[in-house]
């Protein structure tokens, strides 16, 4: 069978011309091999279900032999394909960002970020890799792309169920439509405003790591964290203090069902507009105003075109980690636990660190403008919570038998976290 050789630096990988239905032979001998004994081009190809199969332990230990791969089918549909395109892209970038880095460690793991160095997102992934390598002695090596590195935030995930990435933020915005009972933390009102209840029930929550958690299992996805990064925040050119003050109101919002039905219960008119184009959109008054987390207001500078912040500590911002149940099972269990202690650790501390950066960038805001800060009153964060309560029906209808599960255990742990029955609950929690 004819071969085709890539070069790519310190790395020559064979890459078989194969027809439909024949056999990549992973296992082949290619000049050049690699003395570390890494998985090489053709292995990530061959071992990517993006073309046709279940990963199983994918770049999960790059000291294996390629002896040892398993044989999957063949490449050339994917090779000239958009899908294939993408795939190759993406494993070009691991090769040439991570050559020769993983010589010493019997394990590289790749963990993507959806967003910037120095975000929330960024912190936690430090201390990570910080602490499985201190705690493996080096056995384990973690290499952190940040957002735009290796696609946009649905690329991400899509790497992770195919095996191709190790760990990945997924953030519920865009997770949504691959997980609907994940829209779970779109429902306003449904969080407490304590923050240590928030803290416990993000930590440890059997509604979330059991329940949610099968959900992610049934889509390729294990839940490891759910991470937050601030509370959500409106900003407008006008107070919006009652549910009044929102009739007719264009705000920007994503593309979620659930996001749309939260704000027309308002009365406003949301309006669904990319993200890159916020800036301008409120600049031109093609929108009245937005809601994003302080750190992504900072960020892009909406403080700018806008007159108001309103604090109404409706909806906390979460991401959640994911990692590939295959890769997480295949690990050793010394390795398995290892990661989970890593998260247990994590927990309190990115809780600390999303408050320091997020007081950190409102200040940053206050003193490069002179934008209004607004907080309401436990009274008015109620008026709110009526009109929001019916969103939750739609919640169940979308996410079916599951989500009215998760949501009801979920109401039930909030209660027990905060001293309140849902029925008693006046918004202020």
């Amino acid at each position: 069978m004819a071969r085709t050789y890539l070069r790519i630096p310190r790395v020559l990988r064979c890459w078989p011309k194969a027809s439909a239905g024949k056999a990549c032979n992973a296992g082949a001998a290619a000049p050049g091999r690699n003395p570390s004994g890494r998985g090489g081009f053709a292995s990530l190809l061959c071992r990517s279900s993006l073309i046709g199969n279940n990963p199983t332990t994918l770049l999960a230990s790059p000291a294996a032999s390629l002896n040892s791969a398993p044989k999957f089918s063949t490449v050339a549909a994917a090779r000239d394909s958009k899908t294939g395109s993408k795939l190759i892209r993406v494993l070009l970038c691991f090769l040439a960002l991570s050559a020769g880095a993983a010589h010493a460690a019997q394990y590289h793991w790749r963990f993507a970020l959806e967003e910037i160095k120095g975000s929330v997102q960024d912190h936690y992934a430090q201390q990570f890799k910080k602490l499985i390598e201190r705690r493996t002695h080096g056995k384990v090596q973690v290499t952190i792309y940040p957002y735009g590195a290796l696609g946009t935030s649905s690329d991400l995930t899509e790497q992770v169920q195919n095996g191709i990435l190790q760990f990945a933020f997924a953030s519920p915005g865009h997770l949504g439509s691959v997980v609907p009972e994940s829209q779970i933390f779109s429902l306003h009102f449904l969080f407490p405003k304590n923050e240590d209840a928030i803290e416990k029930i993000l930590s440890s929550s059997p509604a979330l790591y059991n329940e949610l958690g099968k959900a992610y299992l049934d889509k390729q996805l294990k839940l490891l964290a759910i991470i937050p990064e601030g509370w959500m925040v409106w900003t407008s050119n006008k107070p919006l203090r009652t549910p009044a003050d929102f009739k007719g109101f264009k705000i920007r919002t994503m593309v979620s069902p659930l996001v749309l039905a939260d704000y027309r219960a308002y009365g406003a008119n949301p309006t669904p507009m990319a993200y890159s184009d916020v800036y301008s959109g409120l600049q031109l008054h093609m929108i009245d105003g937005e809601v994003n987390p302080v750190f992504a207001i900072e960020e892009m500078g909406f403080y700018e075109v806008q007159k108001y912040m309103t604090f109404a500590y409706h909806l906390p911002f979460v991401t959640t980690l994911v990692t590939n149940p295959q890769f997480f099972d295949g690990l050793p269990k010394n390795l398995q636990q290892t990661v989970l202690d890593v998260k247990k650790q994590l927990d309190g501390y990115i809780f600390k660190v999303q408050k320091r950066l997020n007081k950190k960038r409102l200040k940053i805001i206050q003193k490069k403008s002179d934008i209004k800060t607004l907080y309401l009153t436990d009274a008015e964060r109620a008026a709110f919570r009526k009109d929001a309560l019916p969103v939750r029906k739609q919640y169940v209808k979308l996410a079916g038998p599951r989500g009215k599960k998760i949501l009801n255990t979920l109401e039930q742990e909030i209660a027990a976290a905060t001293g309140k029955s849902d029925e008693k609950q006046t918004g202020a929690q």
